[in-house]
């Protein structure tokens, strides 16, 4: 690849939706097609820009893009396997939320500013995916917080200021414990890139307590988006957002953001053998599982089918924390291709919990009896994005789990087994209802409120394909994990490149 073009593009990449979003902001609230257009516009050329990305990767090539902001600081964005795995799902996922964003928000005030935020989120997204160093993600991460808190704000009810006060509070705090953990890290070492392998290994051990408590910070200031028990209280109060912020909350950005932050730290900073020797695997590890159990056990109690969702979201992110908990590279497979595999069905599941509550009025669970004769493909991928939950094959969160097993008892953790076999029965346990509900139960007499967009579709064409479209995803991603570029091809490079298999 060429050399400058090798050097430009992480920062092209970023800039493909920073660009277009800042002049969202400028358009008026009626020109509808021109906020379209500067919409898909940004949505597409990040994705063939991305797509440039991975074939350089996967050949090789070293992509970089360095900024000095200060004396000794500097702004890097860095193209490595890790870093094209979440910036890839982050655009694809993307370009689908953004066409059902468009349809959902049709009748909706302030789109321009819904868009314009909503541009600047993906923009801060994948800068933490491509970010080279310590200070770059902190400083990406940031601008995550105060990108997505006007979308969870944007109804404007007191239930929204509310929801999104709730979440601002959590995620501030959270951003202020990783600063101060990260500033303490610099003191100690300098400047702190992402290295496969870890750049702490050969530290001293008269240090090794400071470093310990660093970690603690950056775990705290990481769980808070990551959603890990106590640090999840913001995620079901959020659930008052747009249904594509609440795709974009539990699939594309903010949580995703965290436990990526998470798997960052463990391998390229800490390196996980090293993370292993301080015991700090082990602390991981129990959060991760009680996590897992806990959004589990809530998620069963929740009649709301955007709050039941939200628990699930705060246990099945925690898989990518477990995964990287387990001391070895068959674990590391499976907590990296949840973060893709969580990702398209949750952002099936919100996308059709969307499409009920516009088309029918329906936010229960309590509600939805019959409703898949009414809306039958919008149930249709429901039904393979909560069984890709439930891990059943060939599903992709069949895979995720099968490795995350097969990696515990690699790693000799036997008791993980019982925490998965734990997780999958409650998994089965909050999701079977509702679809006994929505498939075998009678039709109600009417529903909540009902609204017919287009006789051709059960709903608006914006609505309904989206949610299609990633449930084939979820099919894809099980069915043909083994093939060349899947999630699964490009977790197995990164667990091979950490190991140094």
């Amino acid at each position: 690849m060429n050399n400058s073009l090798a050097t430009l593009l992480p920062g092209l990449i970023v800039l493909s939706s920073m660009v277009p979003g800042a002049m969202i902001f400028l358009v008026r609230e009626e020109s509808h097609l021109l906020r379209t257009v500067l919409n898909l516009f940004g949505a597409v050329l990040k994705l063939l820009l991305v797509g440039v990305m991975v074939w350089a990767v996967w050949q090789g090539n070293e992509l970089e893009s360095r900024l000095v902001i200060a004396p000794g600081l500097e702004l890097v964005l860095h193209a490595d396997a890790l870093s094209v795995l979440f910036a890839t799902l982050s655009t694809v996922l993307w370009l689908i939320t953004t066409i059902y964003a468009i349809g959902y928000l049709e009748h909706s005030p302030n789109r321009s500013r819904f868009f314009g935020f909503f541009s600047l989120c993906v923009s801060a997204t994948v800068g933490i995916a491509l970010a080279g160093n310590l200070l770059t993600f902190v400083i990406f991460y940031e601008i995550l917080t105060l990108a997505t808190y006007p979308l969870v704000a944007h109804r404007g009810t007191p239930e929204a200021t509310r929801g999104a006060k709730i979440y601002l509070a959590y995620t501030l705090t959270g951003g202020l414990l990783l600063l101060v953990g990260a500033v303490w890290l610099r003191t100690l070492t300098g400047p702190v890139d992402f290295v496969e392998g870890g750049v702490l290994s050969g530290m001293p051990p008269e240090l090794h307590g400071q470093l310990i408590a660093i970690f603690a910070l950056l775990l705290a200031g990481l769980g808070v988006k990551a959603a890990i028990v106590p640090l999840h209280g913001w995620l079901p109060q959020s659930m008052v957002a747009p249904a594509p912020v609440s795709s974009l909350l539990h699939a594309v950005a903010v949580v995703k953001a965290g436990a990526f932050g998470i798997v960052r730290v463990v391998y390229d900073v800490y390196g996980v053998t090293f993370a292993s020797e301080l015991g700090l695997l082990a602390v991981l590890s129990v959060l991760a599982s009680v996590t897992i159990v806990y959004g589990s056990l809530m998620a069963m109690t929740q009649d709301g089918l955007k709050t039941r969702l939200a628990y699930s979201t705060v246990s099945q992110v925690s898989y990518i924390a477990l995964g990287a908990s387990l001391l070895g590279p068959v674990a590391t497979i499976g907590g990296l291709v949840h973060l893709v595999h969580q990702g398209i069905m949750k952002i099936t599941l919100f996308f059709c919990a969307g499409n009920y509550a516009e088309t029918l009025g329906v936010h229960k669970v309590s509600q939805m009896d019959g409703v898949g004769r009414r809306m039958p493909w919008t149930t249709l991928a429901f039904t393979v994005g909560a069984l890709g939950m439930i891990g059943i094959p060939p599903i992709a969160g069949f895979v995720s789990k099968w490795y995350l097993g097969l990696g515990a008892v690699e790693a000799e953790q036997h008791w993980v087994l019982l925490i998965l076999a734990a997780s999958t029965m409650l998994n089965a346990g909050y999701f079977l209802p509702i679809l006994y509900r929505a498939w075998f139960r009678p039709l109600p007499e009417a529903w909540p409120k009902e609204h017919v967009f287009d006789t051709r579709f059960e709903t608006m064409g914006a609505l309904l394909w989206p949610p299609v479209i990633t449930a084939v995803l979820c099919l894809v991603a099980g069915l043909l994990a083994a093939a060349p570029f899947s999630p699964l091809e490009w977790a197995q490079l990164i667990a091979k490149r950490e190991y140094g298999l």
